[in-house]
């Protein structure tokens, strides 16, 4: 009976998880969450998001980007050394890769590298052509630039 039920509430927060980390339009985003991405200072004014991914809870991790730069956050609520809150502008971009080949334990990546040599990565997980479409959106934005 305590496995059952164990096995039951497993399954439904991994169907949540799963459900919940899917790319979304700006559109689709909640004023509370640009809100708080405003508050971490990686949103002007102004500033829309473009398409955003999160690959784990809203408020410790997202990736996106915007008409003006890539972004992504890893907030740590248990070590604040092991945050990272990260972001080029487009004009400060030296190159950016797209990494699709990965092991099933990993999402895919945008590797940003800036001209002075840095890097981040933005994770993007989902259906193969909602990652690939997310990636080339990504990348043209950097390219009209």
């Amino acid at each position: 009976m305590i496995n059952k039920r164990f096995s039951i509430i497993a399954a439904m927060a991994i169907i949540c998880l799963i459900a919940c980390n899917k790319i979304k339009s700006g559109k689709e985003m909640p004023g509370q969450e640009t809100s708080y991405i405003k508050k971490l200072g990686l949103l002007d004014k102004n500033e829309q998001i473009i398409k955003f991914y999160s690959n784990y809870k809203f408020k410790n991790a997202g990736n996106f980007f915007t008409e003006k730069r890539i972004a992504k956050y890893w907030i740590d609520e248990h070590d604040s050394s092991k945050t990272q809150i990260e972001y080029a502008f487009y004009e400060d971009i030296k190159s950016i890769d797209s990494i699709t080949n990965v092991p099933s334990t990993y999402c895919p990546y945008l590797l940003v590298t800036r001209k002075n040599g840095s890097t981040f990565k933005v994770f993007v997980n989902g259906k193969k052509r909602d990652v690939i479409v997310f990636f080339e959106d990504a990348m043209r934005m950097i390219a009209k630039r």
